[in-house]
């Protein structure tokens, strides 16, 4: 399993362990050089926005990802951890309607948390 593929699915399983919503994995790397995978996720309210962010943080960093850069954590509105390979983007119902990354990188391919292992 390569990097980048390894770094997504312990992303994806650090948010599943937090209870995030409507978790969405799109392989971007055919179609852009920022990375490689988008995980997008949302939580129910402010609290379960920044657990989710700190969960993906802590699970990552026992495996010896150090973050690029992390922006938005304190509103929490739309918190993104930046990771090089993958981006983590982690929303409030309503920021995540609103954005609509999904739509955005429509020219990403959808994958399961599956195609990843």
């Amino acid at each position: 399993m390569d990097e980048s593929r390894k770094m997504a699915l312990m992303a994806v399983e650090a948010l599943e362990d937090k209870k995030g919503a409507d978790i969405t994995i799109l392989d971007i790397s055919g179609i852009s050089i920022l990375a490689d995978y988008f995980i997008i996720a949302n939580g129910s309210n402010r609290n379960q926005v920044q657990a989710m962010s700190d969960g993906v943080e802590e699970a990552l960093g026992q495996a010896g990802y150090v973050p690029k850069q992390i922006e938005g954590y304190q509103s929490a509105g739309w918190i993104l951890l930046d990771y090089k390979d993958i981006i983590v983007h982690i929303f409030s119902p309503e920021d995540r309607d609103f954005y609509d990354l999904e739509r955005v990188w429509r020219d990403g391919k959808e994958i399961s948390k599956e195609d990843l292992m």
